[in-house]
C-alpha cells in the first residue's frame, strides 16, 4: 500500500488580489510574517483570540512544511485615538487618567495580560514583539521621508498624509476597493479634523495638546505618531520591504492596512507585502464583537465563566478548537452552546490521542479497507490545510481518524488489523497534526506550557527589579542564562522586550 503523502502547494487568499494564490516566499526557505497586535488599554477579548490562533496555525503549518518563519507581532502602546478621524483621546492615556496611573503602567499591565492569555491558548510567542513607543525615532524618520517625497503636509505642528496627491500618481484603495470620491460624502468618520485638506487625509504626526501625557519631540512639534505609522516602520525594520505575509482582522483592511500601503509606497515606491491575509470577525447576535460597542467577552471571562452569556468556565483548548472549526474567512457567531460543543470535541480528540499512544501495531490480519481510509484521511488533512488554511475541514479528518482509533482500541494493546507501517504513520500524523500544527494539546501538557511562560514573566520581573536597585550582576546572569536557552532579552527605555531565537 502506498503510504507516502504528497503535500499540495500552499494556497492563500490574498486580499490584495481578491483570489487564492500559490504561496511562494520571496526568499525561500525564509518566510516573514507580520500580524497587527493589540492596543493594550484593556483586557483582550475573543476577537483578539481569533486572529492570534489563526496566524499561529499558519505559522505552525509553514514551520511543519520546512519553512523558517520569522513572526513579528506588535504592541500598540501609543497613538491609537478613540476614532479614525484623528480626533479624541489616546485610548491608553484615557484609561490611565480614569485609573489614575501612568500610561506606561496601563500598557505594561495589559501587555502582560494579553501575553498570558495567548500562552493559555497555546499561541507561540512572536519571534519579535516590538512596541510602538520603542520606535519613535524610526517613525519620525519615515514622516520626514514621506514629506521629502511630497506626499504629506504640515499644519499647526501636525503632519498629514496627502491622499489626493498620492492618488494622482498611484492607485488608491487597492486593498479595500474604496474610491477617493466616495469619501467626500460617506466617510464622516474620517472628517472631524478641520485642519485636514481632505477627509481621507490621515495623521502621520499629531501635535499634542498641553494635557496630553504621551508625547515626544519632533521637527514639527512635541507630539505623538499616528496609529498607522508604527506598523509600516516595524515590519520594514524587522522583515524588510517587501516581505511575505501581513495578517490581521478584516476590520483593519480600512483604514489601517490601506494606510500602511500608502505610507510604504509614498516612502519607498513599493508596496510593503506580497500576501495580505485577513481573518473574519467573531460576532454576538450577528453584531461585531468589539470594545467600542461594549458587547465583548474577554478571554479570561471565558476561562473563568464570569460572564452572563456563559453557563460555565471553559478550557482554553475548547476556545482554540472553536476558532479552528470555522474557516478563518468566515464569521463565527459566538454562543455558549458552541463553546460547550467545542469542549466535548476537544476531549474526544485528546482521548483518542491517549488511546493511540497505548496501541502497538503488529499486523498479520490487515483490514485493507480501514488502512486505505487512514491514509486517505491523512492525505485530505494536508489537502485542506494547504487549501487556504481550511482548518474546519482538516479538523474533520482528525475526527474521522479518532473514530478509527476508538474502534482499534477495542482490539486491545496489540492491533493486528493495521500493519506496523500504517500504524506508525497514524501515530506520527495524528499526534503532529493535532498538537504541532493545530496546537491542540492534552490538558497536562497545556498546563505545563502555561506555567513555563509564567516563569519567564517572573524572571523578567525579577531582573527588572534587580536593574532598578543596580544589581547588574544578577540582571546579567538572568539575561545570559536565558540566552543559553534561546530566549533573547532586549532592554529599552519602556521596558524589556524578548524573543525566541
Amino acid at each position: 500500500m502506498k503510504t507516502k503523502i504528497e503535500i499540495p502547494a500552499v494556497k492563500l487568499y490574498n486580499t490584495r488580489t481578491r483570489k487564492k494564490e500559490e504561496f511562494i516566499p520571496i526568499n525561500p526557505p525564509y518566510v516573514g510574517i507580520y500580524v497587527c497586535g493589540p492596543t493594550v488599554y484593556s483586557d483582550p477579548h475573543l476577537g483578539h483570540a481569533r486572529a492570534a490562533v489563526v496566524f499561529d496555525v499558519l505559522r505552525r503549518y509553514l514551520n511543519h512544511l520546512g519553512y523558517k518563519v520569522r513572526f513579528v507581532s506588535n504592541i500598540t502602546d501609543v497613538g491609537h485615538l478613540e476614532g479614525d478621524s484623528d480626533e479624541g483621546e489616546d485610548k491608553i492615556q484615557k484609561r490611565a487618567r480614569l485609573e489614575q496611573l501612568e500610561p506606561m503602567e496601563i500598557a505594561q499591565h495589559y501587555t502582560r495580560v494579553y501575553n498570558m492569555s495567548m500562552a493559555k491558548l497555546n499561541v507561540i510567542p512572536p519571534n519579535i514583539q516590538p512596541h510602538a513607543t520603542c520606535h519613535i525615532p524610526e517613525q519620525i524618520e519615515l514622516v520626514e521621508k514621506i514629506l521629502e517625497r511630497g506626499f504629506a503636509y504640515v499644519v499647526n505642528g501636525s503632519v498629514y498624509f496627502d491622499v489626493p496627491k498620492y492618488a494622482k500618481k498611484y492607485q488608491y484603495g487597492v486593498l479595500s476597493g474604496r474610491r477617493l470620491e466616495e469619501l467626500e460624502n460617506v466617510s464622516r468618520e474620517l472628517r472631524g479634523v478641520e485642519e485636514k485638506r481632505h477627509p481621507a487625509d490621515f495623521a502621520l504626526w499629531k501635535k499634542a495638546p498641553p494635557t496630553h501625557i504621551m508625547k515626544w519631540k519632533s521637527p514639527w512639534s512635541v507630539g505623538f505618531p499616528g496609529w498607522h505609522l508604527e506598523c509600516t516602520v516595524m515590519n520594514a525594520k524587522y522583515l524588510g520591504i517587501p516581505f511575505d505575509i501581513h495578517g490581521g482582522g478584516m476590520d483593519l483592511i480600512f483604514p489601517h492596512h490601506e494606510c500602511e500601503i500608502m505610507q510604504s509606497v509614498a516612502a519607498w515606491d513599493t508596496e510593503p507585502v506580497k500576501y495580505w491575509v485577513h481573518n473574519n470577525l467573531i460576532t454576538i447576535d450577528g453584531q461585531k464583537m468589539s470594545k467600542s460597542l461594549g458587547n465583548f467577552i474577554t478571554i479570561e471571562q471565558v476561562f473563568t465563566g464570569s460572564h452572563d452569556r456563559l453557563s460555565k468556565a471553559y478550557h482554553p483548548m475548547a476556545v482554540r478548537l472553536l476558532i479552528l472549526q470555522t474557516h478563518y474567512r468566515s464569521v463565527i457567531d459566538f454562543s455558549d452552546s458552541g463553546l460547550a460543543g467545542a469542549e466535548r470535541a476537544y476531549k474526544r480528540l485528546v482521548q483518542a490521542l491517549k488511546k493511540l499512544n497505548n496501541l502497538e501495531f503488529v499486523g498479520g490480519n490487515e483490514d485493507t479497507s480501514m488502512q486505505a481510509q487512514i491514509v486517505e484521511y491523512i492525505r485530505k488533512f494536508y489537502e485542506f490545510m494547504s487549501d487556504d488554511l481550511n482548518t474546519a475541514r482538516a479538523v474533520a479528518q482528525l475526527f474521522e481518524l479518532a473514530g478509527i482509533i476508538n474502534k482499534l482500541s477495542g482490539e486491545g494493546k496489540f492491533v493486528k488489523t493495521i500493519s506496523k507501517e500504517v500504524g506508525d504513520m497514524l501515530k506520527n500524523h495524528y499526534s503532529k497534526a493535532l498538537t504541532d500544527i493545530l496546537g491542540i494539546v492534552p490538558e497536562e501538557e497545556h498546563v505545563d506550557s502555561t506555567r513555563l511562560y509564567g516563569v519567564l514573566q517572573i524572571l523578567i520581573s525579577i531582573r527588572q527589579e534587580a536593574r532598578a536597585r543596580k544589581d547588574f550582576e544578577l540582571a546579567d546572569r538572568i539575561r545570559d542564562q536565558l540566552k543559553e536557552l534561546g530566549i533573547i532579552l532586549r532592554d529599552t527605555p519602556q521596558g524589556t522586550e524578548w524573543e525566541i531565537e
